[in-house]
């Protein structure tokens, strides 16, 4: 990794409004290159190897000039995480104005999970649902939950593995999107997808970058939905240019996991719905992490350069 991208280097902590994921403060690292800001904010648990694709992106966003877009802004869906008071959940819709599309985490537990979407479903009669379930499920769970769930617009990865995936598109009409089953892949171009998946998910960071996301999608032929790995305003900027550089895009894109965060680096407004695509300078002052969390980052960082060599 160049030297002079790494002397950039500002390490932020951005406390969030809810737990999600198990955290409640989200740790991002930001470089800055000749085309701007660029983020690189794998999760703490992931090792090296992992954390590669995501630097890749951070670099490519910083060094390298915007593809073509084909629209200004990006429809998007709200993110709702496993929370069970029906009040905390209407402040989380409430944050997600002019949304018509919301993705609701479920997977730990049934009636819970079914009680969450039925909420949902109040608060926002005219809303799709879609529902993420980070391969948390058995074939058999999911076909039990997706027989009860009512109307669905797709199931975000709901079992783990690709034989699974095709056992449960044997037994339900509801469609299936790709996320781990492609990004945790050694290697997602080797990985066959037939017959397993009706979309693919995109993330800008973990698949490394807008060029790769966009092979990706090539090789694999698939229509395709764009979302976030729950970055700062930097890194959902760059989700939203990966969304907004496919000519064609059908479904509201997971890219408000903004508004989870109780403070952020820029203002990226939902106005009907949508998020602008926008140039800023990321407000830092008074976010960044203690000096042993930033040589943590730094060394992290340094790590897995030596990786993409």
């Amino acid at each position: 990794m160049d030297q002079q991208l790494l002397d950039t280097l500002r390490v932020i902590a951005l406390p969030m409004k809810t737990k999600f994921r198990g955290i409640t403060v989200r740790e991002v690292a930001l470089i800055k290159g000749e085309y701007g800001w660029a983020e690189f904010s794998p999760f703490l648990e992931y090792d090296d190897a992992e954390s590669a694709p995501w630097l890749a992106s951070a670099i490519e966003a910083a060094t390298t000039p915007k593809p073509k877009l084909y629209r200004t802004s990006v429809a998007i869906n709200g993110t709702i995480p496993a929370l069970n008071d029906p009040v905390d959940l209407k402040k989380v819709v409430d944050s997600f104005p002019g949304v018509n599309t919301f993705k609701v985490k479920v997977g730990t537990n049934l009636a819970e999970d079914l009680a969450r979407i039925d909420v949902i479903r109040k608060l926002q009669p005219q809303a799709k649902i879609r529902i993420d379930v980070n391969g948390l499920w058995s074939v058999d769970q999911a076909e039990t939950f997706l027989n009860a769930a009512g109307e669905i617009e797709y199931a975000e990865q709901p079992c783990a593995t690709i034989t699974e995936l095709r056992e449960l598109k044997s037994r339900t009409s509801v469609k299936i999107v790709g996320d781990e089953i492609l990004r945790k892949a050694v290697d997602p171009f080797a990985i066959d997808l037939a017959g397993a998946i009706d979309y693919l998910m995109l993330k800008v960071q973990p698949l490394g970058g807008i060029k790769r996301a966009h092979a990706l999608a090539e090789h694999h032929n698939l229509p395709v939905v764009v979302s976030s790995a729950l970055e700062s305003a930097v890194g959902i900027n760059y989700g939203l240019t990966l969304a907004a550089s496919f000519e064609e895009m059908n479904f509201d894109c997971g890219l408000g996991t903004g508004s989870l965060l109780a403070v952020d680096v820029a203002q990226l407004p939902i106005v009907d719905g949508k998020i602008e695509i926008s140039e800023f300078e990321p407000q830092l002052d008074g976010l960044d992490v203690a000096p042993d969390r930033f040589e943590w980052w730094k060394n992290r960082i340094m790590r897995t350069a030596e990786l993409l060599k």
